[in-house]
C-alpha cells in the first residue's frame, strides 16, 4: 500500500509551505519545495552542474555577509549561513541537489533548494531540528534575493570561473603545443591541399603555425565570452526593479565573490534586460562554438594527415593509444582526434539549446534558464577536457613522415603552378596533363620538352622557393 505522503513515518518528517504539508525523507537537508520538485520533474537523469551549485553557495555566503553588515540579518543565523553555505561550495552536500534540469524555467526549485539546503544545515548548526526552520529558507537565507536574479548570475559565475580554470589553461596548453610543432616541422616541405586536390607546396609547419593561430584567436574568444558574462542580475530581484533589495547589497555581494572568484563581475546598468534576456549567454556560448569550429577543422586536419599507414596520406605519424580494431590485427585509429570531433558537434549542437533558449523570454523573465545553464556549462567542461586530451595525448607526440611529404611533392602536378608565369597558364595546364597521362612527374616531362634551360626549371620547381611570396608573378591557381 503507498504511504500517505502528508502523514509522518520512521523515514519521512513533514513539512508545510503555502500549498501545504508534505512528506521530507528525515535525513535530507532540502526541505518541501524541493520534494514537490521532485515530484513535478521526474523528466531525465540530468541534474544541475556542480559549478551552478557552488556559485549558488557563493552568492548565499556572501549574502549573508553582506544582509549582516547592512544591520539585515542577526549575526546568529548569518554566521550560520555562512558555514552551512561553505559547505555547499565545498561540495560537501551535493546529494542535498536532486532537482531535474528540466524543472520551472526561471531555476526556482534551484533557488529553493539551496536555501532549504542551507536552511536546515544552519538551523542545525545552531542546535535546532531540521524542518523548523529556525533559520528561514526564504527570510534569512533568501533575504534580498529572487530566483530571477539569482540564478542567471549564478550561472554567469559558474561560467566564467570554469573557463578561468578549466577551459583557458586547456587553450593555452594546446596553443603551446601546435607553436612547438610549427617550429619543429618548419623544415618540412609537403603538397598543399584545396578541395582535398593537390595544391602548391607548404611546409608542415605552416600548416601547424595555422593551427596555432586559430587555438590563439580561439583563447581571445573565450576572454571575450568572460567580458560578456561581467555584468550580473542580482540586485534586480523579481522583475528588475529591485524590489526589497538594498541598493548596495548587489555591487557588496559581487565584490565579495570578485575577489573569492579572480573573475570581476559587476551589478547591470539594466536590470530589466539582465533579467528579461540572456544575450550574454547566447553571446558566450557562440564564442565557445566557434572554438568547437576550430578544433574540428583541426582534429580533421590531423585525421587526414596520418591516414596510412601505407595506403593514405602518412605524412604525419600520431601517437598509438590504443589497438584500433577486433578484426584487423595492428590498426591503429586516431582515436584522440576523433574523440575530439565529437566534442565538438556536442558543443555546436549545446550552442542551438543556448539559443532557442535565449529566445525563451517575455516580458520581465527568461524561462529556460536551468537547460542554458546545463548545455553552456557543458560546452566549458567538454572543451576544457577535450583540448588537454588533445595536446597530450596526441599534438605533443606527433611525428612527421619527412620522406612521404617529399615523395607527394614531387609527384604533384600542382608543381606545374610555379611555371605558369613563365611558360604561360596554357602551356602549363598541357603539361600537367601530358605528366598525367604518361605517369611521370612534371619535372621530367618538363625537361623532356625543354620547356626550359634546366637551371631555370631547377629554381622554378624548388618546392622551398614555392612556400613563400615572390618569384615570377601569375595566376596561382585555386
Amino acid at each position: 500500500m503507498k504511504q500517505d505522503q502528508n502523514k509522518p513515518s520512521a523515514s519521512t518528517r513533514i513539512e508545510r509551505d503555502t500549498m501545504g504539508e508534505l512528506a521530507v525523507p528525515v535525513e535530507a537537508y532540502y526541505g518541501v519545495q524541493t520534494a514537490r520538485a521532485i515530484e513535478n520533474f521526474p523528466i531525465s537523469s540530468l541534474r544541475m552542474p556542480r559549478a551552478v551549485i557552488r556559485a549558488m553557495g557563493m552568492i548565499k555566503r556572501a549574502a549573508a555577509t553582506v544582509n549582516h553588515s547592512l544591520g539585515l540579518l542577526d549575526k546568529k543565523p548569518a554566521e550560520a549561513i555562512k558555514l552551512a553555505a561553505t559547505e555547499v561550495v565545498d561540495g560537501k552536500l551535493d546529494v542535498e541537489f536532486p532537482v531535474d534540469i528540466f524543472q520551472t524555467g526561471s531555476g526556482t526549485s534551484t533557488n529553493m533548494n539551496t536555501n532549504e539546503v542551507i536552511s536546515n544545515r544552519a538551523t542545525e548548526l545552531l542546535g535546532g531540528v531540521r524542518g523548523s526552520k529556525l533559520v528561514h529558507p526564504n527570510d534569512h537565507v533568501n533575504l534580498g534575493q529572487s530566483s530571477n536574479d539569482v540564478i542567471p548570475t549564478a550561472i554567469h559565475i559558474a561560467a566564467s570561473e570554469m573557463m578561468q580554470q578549466q577551459l583557458l589553461p586547456a587553450l593555452t596548453r594546446l596553443h603551446k603545443a601546435l607553436k612547438r610543432k610549427a617550429k619543429e616541422f618548419d623544415q618540412i616541405v609537403k603538397i598543399g591541399r584545396t578541395h582535398l586536390q593537390d595544391a602548391t607546396p607548404v611546409r608542415l609547419g605552416q600548416e601547424f603555425g595555422g593551427y596555432a593561430r586559430q587555438i590563439e584567436i580561439g583563447i581571445q574568444r573565450v576572454k571575450q565570452a568572460q567580458a560578456a558574462l561581467i555584468e550580473v542580475a542580482l540586485g534586480g530581484t523579481a522583475v528588475g526593479t529591485g524590489l526589497n533589495c538594498h541598493p548596495q547589497f548587489s555591487k557588496k555581494v559581487m565584490a565579495v565573490i570578485s575577489k573569492e572568484t579572480g573573475c570581476s563581475f559587476k551589478e547591470a546598468k539594466n536590470h530589466f534586460e539582465a533579467q528579461s534576456a540572456q544575450d550574454s549567454l547566447v553571446e558566450a556560448s557562440g564564442c565557445l562554438r566557434t572554438v568547437a569550429v576550430s578544433l574540428m577543422k583541426i582534429a580533421n586536419d590531423i585525421r587526414w594527415l596520418g591516414s596510412g599507414p601505407r595506403c593514405g596520406l602518412g605524412e604525419i605519424n600520431v601517437p598509438e593509444t590504443q589497438p584500433g580494431s577486433s578484426i584487423m590485427p595492428g590498426k591503429v585509429n586516431p582515436v584522440i582526434a576523433e574523440s575530439v570531433t565529437m566534442v565538438c558537434a556536442q558543443v555546436i549542437g549545446n550552442d542551438m539549446t543556448v539559443t532557442v533558449g535565449g529566445q525563451a523570454a517575455n516580458f520581465e523573465l527568461i524561462v529556460m534558464m536551468p537547460v542554458m545553464a546545463y548545455n553552456l556549462l557543458q560546452s566549458i567542461e567538454l572543451l576544457a577536457t577535450a583540448s588537454h586530451n588533445f595536446s597530450v595525448k596526441c599534438i605533443e607526440g606527433i611525428k612527421a613522415n619527412e620522406e612521404r611529404c617529399k615523395s607527394l611533392i614531387e609527384e604533384s602536378l600542382a608543381m606545374c603552378t610555379a611555371l605558369a608565369p613563365e611558360i604561360g597558364y596554357e602551356a602549363a595546364a598541357k603539361l600537367a596533363k601530358d605528366a598525367y597521362k604518361s605517369g611521370k612527374t612534371v619535372r621530367q616531362v618538363a625537361k623532356d620538352q625543354k620547356v626550359l634551360p634546366d637551371k631555370r626549371l631547377a629554381q622554378l620547381l624548388d618546392p622551398w622557393r614555392m612556400t613563400e611570396p615572390g618569384g615570377p608573378v601569375g595566376s596561382a591557381g585555386g
